[in-house]
């Protein structure tokens, strides 16, 4: 589904339950719980995804892949395992069905009902249902009718506000440089300050060469790797192709980009703010990024490429005179750090945070997947805190 941020120009993440009017026809509850119904928008299918990159039309064809991957693990890891993994993806299937980022009508069908009538309508679906759809369903209903989905594209003003995509107008000053939103700072830190434009085009041309394929092989085929870095590895899939690298290199062509340019420097406020976009600081350089240290913290110990990615210091994030792992709780600690700036020292931000009823829950979920570099768990869990924090600052005050 990342393919489809892509392609958007407009995404990542905040939907206020309470939809706005959809554009198109309403969508009946039937279907949107029927397995094999297809959702059209605009004259095109609506599709979601599993580990972001693994496209569906329909929940009967993420059935299919859901029994493929029961099969692929079958006695390699234990019955309950197995069982447990079925019903995780079949959750994620579900919510990224009702949550879509290009329309709103399922969730508007979904909250919109009791859940007596989401039971109901399943009870009367007449093609065969996966063990746990009732419960996946009523699990998603019940999240959302209590929820809003901070990102960019939101329907809810509030809720495009607390999206790191927010640009900010006047800049948010961190760790010593000014950045034109959060997401621009979270995603250049993960370039080491030396790094530059060449050294990048190099990487891409030698990452372009290489052959992948054991490689890959190689995460595929162990379970203890593969699931617990689905998304990761399915990101990496995607990315490790001779057409993503080559896409990635014209990337750094565009806005005037100089050989000797350092990475960092570039995404941070200049003479000209808003040189690179949100979406381009996500796709482009954050996705760029991210394929470089994931390789390195996925790759054996001995395999060259980490020497290679080593020498390029896409063996952690460096911020500060510190060295912090790319997957690890310091780095992603580093998000709530930059959200005290923008909540808690910025007033008409921290205005905002506060302003959303108790009761309403912050959540970020996109159908595109989860985050390699902080897991939409503790991403949500740190937004949910910040929100407490202005919270009892604007009481003080």
């Amino acid at each position: 589904m990342r393919v489809l941020l892509v392609k958007l120009v407009t995404v990542i993440g905040c939907a206020l339950l309470f939809a706005a009017p959809a554009l198109a026809e309403p969508l009946p509850l039937k279907t949107v719980v029927t397995p094999s119904s297809v959702i059209v928008n605009g004259g095109k299918p609506v599709t979601f995804a599993i580990h972001g990159y693994i496209e569906f039309q329909s929940l009967s064809q993420a059935s299919v892949y859901i029994d493929s991957q029961e099969l692929r693990w079958k006695g390699k890891i234990s019955d309950e395992e197995s069982r447990q993994l079925a019903l995780h993806l079949l959750r994620e299937a579900v919510e990224s069905r009702v949550v879509s980022m290009i329309d709103e009508r399922p969730l508007e069908s979904l909250v919109t009902h009791t859940s007596d009538e989401l039971r109901q309508a399943i009870t009367e679906v007449k093609e065969p249902v996966p063990t746990g759809y009732l419960d996946a369903f009523l699990a998603v209903q019940t999240k959302w009718k209590h929820s809003l989905n901070c990102w960019s594209a939101a329907s809810s003003i509030p809720a495009r506000v607390l999206s790191n995509w927010y640009p900010i107008e006047e800049g948010i000053e961190l760790h010593g440089a000014v950045y034109d939103s959060t997401e621009h700072f979270w995603q250049a830190v993960k370039y080491h300050p030396e790094i530059t434009v060449a050294d990048l085009n190099d990487l891409t041309i030698s990452f372009e060469s290489q052959n992948w394929a054991a490689w890959l092989k190689r995460l595929d085929d162990d379970p203890t790797l593969y699931l617990k870095n689905a998304y990761a590895v399915e990101f990496l899939r995607h990315n490790l192709t001779r057409e993503r690298m080559h896409w990635f290199r014209e990337q750094l062509l565009t806005h005037g980009l100089q050989s000797k340019d350092h990475a960092r420097q570039l995404q941070q406020r200049g003479s000209t703010p808003f040189r690179f976009s949100a979406f381009e600081e996500k796709v482009v350089w954050g996705d760029l990024a991210d394929v470089f240290h994931l390789v390195y913290a996925l790759s054996s110990p001995n395999d060259p490429l980490r020497e290679t990615l080593s020498d390029a210091h896409f063996d952690g994030i460096y911020l500060d005179g510190g060295k912090f792992g790319f997957i690890s709780e310091e780095f992603r600690w580093q998000m709530l750090e930059i959200w005290r700036v923008k909540f808690l020292k910025m007033a008409r931000f921290r205005e905002v945070i506060v302003g959303i009823p108790q009761g309403i829950r912050l959540e970020h979920f996109l159908n595109d997947g989860d985050s390699p570099d902080i897991p939409i768990p503790v991403y949500v869990g740190y937004l949910n805190e910040i929100r407490e924090l202005a919270r009892k600052q604007a009481v003080k005050e």
